[in-house]
């Protein structure tokens, strides 16, 4: 069981669509209903019935609704009394963050903000971008700190919370530097063998921004490993197992180091800003002096 199945059905529930609901949970529409379906088939009964429009629930579905209400509100007030029994002197401030932010941008900018606030301590949760909004939403976290992308972006209300764009980044199309050598890889080229494609997941925030922008060009690509995680792709591509849209972030030193080459010109590249959202209101002196020292 994922609690993140009683959140999606929660909402589907309440707004009659797969559309809406996937929207509002931040997940694309494919991924929205095999989560609908993986709950389905962990209670053992159809909840949703696909077959009217708007969808309704199901005899089943109406009887596991205040179920799983019941749930979600019982287990978020027992994680806000956890929270709660934690403040004091030695309270930390929590951070939610995408998987290859946390790795990349997060971790080193830390060690560099304790050095400037020596009583800080953090916990960070690495997750998926609806978890991590989730986080931020209910007051599990401080801080959240996601991708922002104009094409895929996070649906966080911007008069609730506040925004700080802290870094530009750019997915680049890069491959081991022996492999894109022998084998001429470029983008550009239609001509030759396919290029061996390592790709996101299309339900990712990564595997999105790609879809929605550089990924819709023609090229003389073949997918040979698909892969929801950064630092997963990454270890295929160093390998020399083919190529993939890298954050820099992700694969600066590489780069640096020439072990890693760009297969394609910036027309291949797309932006990305690393943003940080915070709710205003928030009470706590060591999380507002984290805020504005990111």
């Amino acid at each position: 069981m994922d609690l993140n199945w009683l959140r999606d059905f929660e909402c589907l529930a309440r707004t009659s669509s797969f559309t809406r609901a996937a929207n509002e949970r931040n997940i694309t529409q494919s991924a929205f209903s095999r989560r609908i379906k993986a709950l389905e088939n962990w209670v053992g009964l159809p909840l949703i019935n696909r077959a009217t429009y708007p969808v309704q629930l199901t005899e089943a579905g109406q009887q596991f609704l205040p179920i799983a209400q019941a749930s979600i509100s019982q287990l978020s007030e027992a994680r806000q009394s956890i929270r709660d029994a934690d403040r004091g002197d030695s309270r930390f401030v929590r951070i939610s963050a995408l998987h290859t932010i946390s790795v990349n941008y997060l971790a080193p900018r830390i060690e560099i903000l304790q050095q400037l606030l020596p009583d800080l301590r953090t916990r960070v949760v690495s997750d998926s971008l609806s978890t991590c909004c989730e986080l931020l939403i209910e007051g599990a976290v401080d801080i959240m700190l996601c991708y922002y992308h104009h094409a895929v972006s996070p649906m966080i209300d911007e008069t609730a919370f506040e925004r700080k764009d802290l870094v530009v980044d750019r997915l680049i199309p890069v491959a081991a530097t022996g492999p894109a050598q022998t084998g001429g890889w470029n983008l550009s080229n239609r001509n030759g063998p396919p290029i061996p494609y390592l790709a996101y997941e299309r339900s990712s925030f990564l595997g999105m921004v790609v879809e929605n922008t550089v990924d819709r060009k023609p090229t003389n690509t073949s997918t040979i490993y698909v892969d929801g995680l950064v630092e997963a792709i990454k270890r295929r591509l160093l390998s020399g197992s083919g190529f993939a849209w890298m954050p820099e972030t992700a694969i600066a030193p590489e780069l640096a180091e020439g072990a890693v080459v760009p297969v394609g010109n910036s027309e291949w590249n797309a932006e990305l800003t690393i943003s940080a959202f915070r709710n205003p209101k928030m009470d706590d002196e060591t999380a507002r002096e984290l805020w504005c020292q990111l």
